[in-house]
């Protein structure tokens, strides 16, 4: 079962962020890109009742269909299955989940960037970096085993106290109960 175990922290200065990652020697792994992410579930609620959720990601031209299961015991990290894979033509996977019975009810949009750090001693993996400018700020996910993020963590001046282990629409719903308004889309101003 692949099991996806990150941590997100606000970012204040992602420029300085982008920095520490080119003194570490951090490689470019994509380009600042893009993204318009779709969250389903059927009528009756079932995934999110379940704390699931099933996600259809549009990016430079393709599209992936995301499943993740519910959270599992972590402490300071975001644990759980996950699985996904790419689809060619986003319009008609949208369409056939629909014609399944499931419906978008949560859209978020980013702007993202991905690099991959190899930690060093004594964690042997590669790290992936995920630098994410949203509607609601800028954010750094870290993503690969628990060891492993507290190192690079530590490397990039992260501290634990910093760690979210709360989703985009989690954080989106506490921005708006924030400032007083009604949580909608999460999407850039010109996307409407």
């Amino acid at each position: 079962m692949p099991v996806e175990t990150e941590i997100k922290v606000r970012l204040a200065d992602p420029d300085a962020f982008r920095l520490r990652l080119t003194e570490l020697a951090a490689m470019l792994l994509s380009p600042r890109h893009f993204e318009d992410n779709f969250v389903l579930d059927f009528a009756d609620g079932r995934l999110r009742s379940r704390g699931c959720l099933m996600r259809v990601r549009l990016a430079r031209g393709t599209a992936a269909v995301t499943f993740k299961g519910p959270p599992l015991p972590a402490g300071i990290f975001k644990r759980r299955e996950e699985w996904e894979t790419q689809a060619v033509d986003g319009a008609v996977l949208l369409r056939i989940l629909a014609e399944l019975g499931l419906s978008v009810w949560f859209r978020y949009q980013k702007h993202r960037e991905e690099y991959t750090l190899r930690p060093g001693s004594p964690v042997d993996e590669v790290l992936h970096i995920a630098l994410d400018e949203t509607p609601i700020g800028d954010f750094v996910e870290l993503e690969g085993s628990e060891p492993g993020i507290l190192e690079a963590a530590g490397k990039l001046g992260l501290r634990e106290s910093e760690f979210i282990g709360d989703s985009y629409y989690g954080l989106y719903l506490r921005h708006c109960q924030d400032r007083g308004v009604a949580p909608g889309e999460m999407v850039f101003a010109e996307a409407g």
